[in-house]
């Protein structure tokens, strides 16, 4: 689900990253909520705060604001020019480093909660908004726009027009199609909601805080693991099956031959 790209990627690749990051990203946007009293996985509510706090000539207020919003600005161009330029030099799977990037960060964060003593706040939700801005930009481009999973404002969106699409028979040919993304969105938005209620429950009810985040970077390190295992062994089978192919194709021609 992290490697195919283009057409060689189906629905079930989508629905795969699209439930394993929007769970990852319910846990965030929680763990965020209830640590620091701000959003961490989107910027729409910060640009309109930041605005509020220009036309009220509170710059300096403002400018924290500003921080929020270009640190998912930069996550999102990090996580972009990373996949171009590995993609150029074809030295490993393009999608790696901004995922382990993005678990280092949610690492970090729990980690260092346990030590220190949160101070610089502001900080710490520039960097889960940077984590962001790196999956949402990844998961975009490794499904071509189709998966979209840190926030649900384009998803009810898209939900509320596929199935008002529905209701028209002379779009019978798209049926397929229109159900198809329907279920994917469907799909995110319950797993965005699970992975938020996890989260709560991490957080409030086994007091881990901030220690919530490791778990939701872990997640996404085993289905590294297990996405690389999964092409890795299906790659062995692949040459298997050609070997033995073109083993019984040589017996045959020897024995036409003959």
């Amino acid at each position: 689900m992290f490697r195919h790209q283009g057409k060689s990627r189906t629905v079930k690749h989508n629905l795969r990253i699209a439930t394993i990051l929007s769970f990852v990203a319910g846990m965030v946007n929680v763990t965020g909520y209830l640590a620091f009293k701000q959003l961490t996985t989107n910027v729409t509510g910060h640009f309109a705060l930041f605005i509020y706090d220009l036309a009220n000539f509170n710059f300096w207020k403002g400018t924290i604001y500003f921080l929020y919003i270009f640190s998912f600005l930069f996550g999102s161009f990090l996580s972009s020019f990373l996949i171009e330029f590995f993609s150029e030099t074809k030295r490993l799977n393009v999608f790696v480093l901004p995922t382990l990037i993005e678990c280092i960060v949610l690492i970090t964060i729990g980690i260092i909660s346990d030590f220190i003593e949160m101070r610089y706040v502001n900080l710490l939700i520039c960097l889960l908004l940077f984590a962001m801005g790196l999956q949402n930009s990844f998961v975009t481009k490794i499904s071509n726009a189709v998966v979209r999973t840190t926030h649900l404002t384009g998803l009810f969106t898209d939900l509320g027009i596929d199935l008002s699409l529905l209701c028209f028979p002379k779009l019978e040919s798209k049926r397929k199609e229109l159900k198809t993304n329907i279920k994917l969105r469907v799909f995110i938005i319950i797993f965005f909601f699970s992975g938020g209620l996890t989260a709560g429950f991490f957080y409030s009810k086994l007091d881990l805080k901030l220690n919530s985040l490791i778990f939701a970077a872990l997640i996404l390190i085993v289905s590294l693991f297990f996405d690389d295992f999964r092409y890795q062994v299906i790659k062995r089978r692949r040459k298997f099956t050609q070997k033995k192919t073109a083993k019984k194709a040589k017996i045959h021609l020897l024995k036409h031959n003959q």
